[in-house]
């Protein structure tokens, strides 16, 4: 199997000293404790940071560890900085592009909701930051474009795909529109040299899937059908086999949504055909699991199963430097989720509920959203498996969640929750919970 790509985190490692794993997630949990935070934190978790599969912790364990180390910065502890690992940056260096005024402004107001942003403002300051757009007050598409515009817009994906981790789509969404418009300006303008073009069509198709991401989640579906087929097409023009396979990814996992399985197959094959030549065994794995969402779908069990198999053979060959920076989100915790869609389509509930459960305890807390999503899986699927119990459970926590997470596609799964959960109301934990899903 091949090396992992993750560099070990050995200023990590020399902090726990002796201390075993699980003694050193002992104290985490107590240091938390000492400054009113909550974390799971065990020997896994602190095998994940030392191994570097978690470059940078959720801003619970940054308070937590900085209270633990006073005076040390995140980068003392090994850490790489949040924008990185989200980021273009995760996967190649770019040049710093030049100061300039008529691209995305960076100015003292734009500084200070960022970072309300980052300290765990509301959805509505996230979406300001999206308010920014790539030619700033100016408005004018210039003759040519350059290097500058180019970073401007791959900054733009950067930018939304932090947001929608710890909010969620529905209050990006519209504020995202503007900045793809400009995108495709740019590229219609042309650019100074064909390195410059070539990063303009990934970036511009690159933000159309994203774009078309949050329009998905949100619920609007034939917006979302649109942005992945321009998406597509722009792949198709540049001949940018990785923003090809992207797309389809996205169009295999929005038919399945709308109740075309066999759209899904053909989406997903299409995106492995793609995909074979890049060198991702992870992003071959992604497109088997839709493609088995859509088998699943049609209630090809043995089809399911086989592509699932598929799956499971190509993540276990580890990450690779030639993993798309998109991926980012996807480890076991995403492949346990779409693992427990598949089984919930064919009828198996119980089985799903424990593959959503996986996902919901292996997911890292940053990702607010999966964390919501998943536990709102796992919430469906013990309804529908007689555990009403520990249904609503589940649910209560989801509700949690949604505090800061705006996401139609989960409130709308956790509506079909409560519809399962009504025969179930004289249960006090039911009955609690149905109660304040209403009030919500």
């Amino acid at each position: 199997m091949a090396a992992s790509s993750h560099s070990p985190n050995s200023s990590f490692r020399r902090l726990r000293g002796t201390h075993s794993p699980a003694e050193f997630a002992a104290m985490v949990r107590r240091a938390a404790r000492e400054i009113g935070e909550t974390v799971s934190c065990d020997a896994r978790y602190i095998g994940r940071v030392e191994s570097g599969e978690i470059r940078c912790p959720n801003y619970a364990y940054e308070r937590v560890f900085l209270h633990m180390f006073p005076g040390r910065t995140l980068a003392d502890l090994g850490f790489s900085p949040r924008e990185a690992v989200r980021g273009r940056a995760a996967q190649r260096a770019l040049p710093t592009p030049p100061a300039f005024t008529h691209l995305i402004h960076r100015s003292k107001e734009s500084d200070v909701q960022r970072r309300a942003f980052m300290a765990g403002g509301s959805a509505t300051v996230a979406a300001a930051t999206l308010g920014l757009t790539l030619l700033g007050d100016s408005r004018r598409i210039p003759s040519r474009a350059g290097e500058a515009e180019a970073a401007a817009v791959e900054d733009a994906v950067r930018q939304i795909r932090l947001l929608d981790d710890r909010h969620g789509a529905d209050a990006l969404y519209r504020r995202a529109a503007q900045p793809l418009r400009t995108a495709y300006a740019l590229l219609d303008a042309g650019a100074t040299r064909q390195s410059t073009e070539d990063r303009l069509h990934a970036g511009a198709g690159e933000l159309a899937v994203s774009v078309g991401w949050l329009a998905h989640d949100s619920g609007r579906f034939e917006d979302a059908r649109s942005h992945y087929a321009e998406a597509l097409a722009t792949a198709r023009v540049a001949g940018d086999a990785g923003l090809e396979a992207h797309a389809f990814s996205n169009m295999a996992f929005l038919a399945r949504d709308r109740g075309r399985p066999r759209e899904s197959v053909r989406a997903a094959q299409a995106g492995r055909r793609a995909a074979r030549s890049l060198g991702s065994p992870r992003l071959l794995s992604l497109l088997s699991l839709r493609e088995a969402g859509g088998w699943s779908g049609l209630g090809d069990r043995r089809a399911c199963e086989e592509a699932l198999t598929r799956a499971h053979t190509e993540f276990a060959r580890g990450a690779r430097a030639a993993d798309p920076e998109w991926m980012s989100f996807f480890g076991e915790a995403e492949l346990e989720s779409l693992e427990s869609r598949c089984w919930a389509a064919l009828g198996e509930h119980a089985r799903a509920a424990r593959h959503a459960r996986r996902a919901a305890d292996l997911q890292d807390p940053h990702f607010a959203r999966n964390v919501a999503l998943y536990t709102a899986e796992l919430a469906d699927d013990l309804a529908r498996a007689g555990a009403p119990d520990e249904a609503a459970w589940a649910g209560g926590r989801v509700l949690d969640l949604l505090a800061g997470v705006q996401s139609t596609r989960i409130r709308s799964m956790l509506a079909g929750t409560a519809r399962i959960l009504v025969p179930h109301q004289r249960s006090p934990r039911v009955g609690a919970f149905l109660t304040r899903h209403a009030q919500v």
